[in-house]
């Protein structure tokens, strides 16, 4: 009697362990160097950053979280260092069902970590860095006009307000192709909201139209389809 207790006890703790579903999403990982430390799994839930879970670390910098998805969205690492120092302390990552894998260093922990496992973030990564070399370009335009021989040159300071408006108008194009050409992306939505100040409308609108539904009903379709209706 007591054996079969026993195999129907740990028959249980197997089925409470494995919870697991086809929209669970697991992060897990290695900081280096890490000895001690809080590593929180953060998300916005109405406009308010929160803590969805936590984990200490102590003498070993491996960590996993497992998280319920409704849709892929973002989410955020955040490492208290307890160092009295704010800076790179938060990664941010497109989040979606599956394993995620993410390593990166103490030291470092928000500078170029590898984030492997999720589609949706190399397709933010393929956005963010395309209009990166757009901002970068406009950056090295204007340190032009403050070199001596600019100085006071309105022809020259004239040519290169061309050359920065022309860099401007390229970025809106490629923003608008890039959510034209991904519409089953849960990426899509979200970035366009990140250009939504500088772009076009009815463009817009065009894009949300032309999304998959699933994405349309998604956390950033329905916030894409809001800001469109105001």
């Amino acid at each position: 009697m007591k054996r079969i207790l026993a195999v129907l006890v740990i028959g249980l703790i197997v089925v409470s362990c494995d919870t697991k579903t086809e929209q669970t999403m697991t992060v897990s990982g290695n900081i280096k160097g890490l000895k001690k430390g809080t590593l929180f799994l953060q998300n916005f839930k109405d406009s308010t950053l929160v803590s969805l879970d936590s984990l200490e670390i102590s003498g070993d910098g491996s960590f996993e979280f497992s998280q319920e998805l409704e849709h892929p969205e973002i989410f955020y690492l955040y490492l208290d260092k307890k160092d009295n120092n704010n800076i790179n302390d938060r990664i941010t990552f497109f989040g979606e069902p599956g394993e995620i894998t993410i390593r990166t260093s103490w030291n470092t922990f928000d500078i170029e970590p590898e984030i492997y496992g999720s589609k949706s973030q190399e397709k933010l990564e393929e956005f963010n860095n395309m209009m990166s070399k757009f901002s970068i370009r406009e950056l090295e335009l204007l340190q032009l006009t403050t070199q001596p021989e600019f100085q006071g040159d309105s022809l020259k300071l004239d040519s290169i307000q061309r050359l920065v408006n022309h860099n401007t108008v390229g970025s809106y194009r490629y923003a608008l192709n890039f959510g034209l050409t991904n519409s089953s992306s849960y990426v899509t939505p979200y970035a366009m909201l990140n250009v939504s100040d500088r772009a076009n409308p009815k463009y817009l609108d065009s894009i949300y139209k032309a999304l998959a539904p699933e994405v349309a009903e998604s956390k950033y379709g329905k916030a894409l389809k809001n800001y469109l209706s105001k």
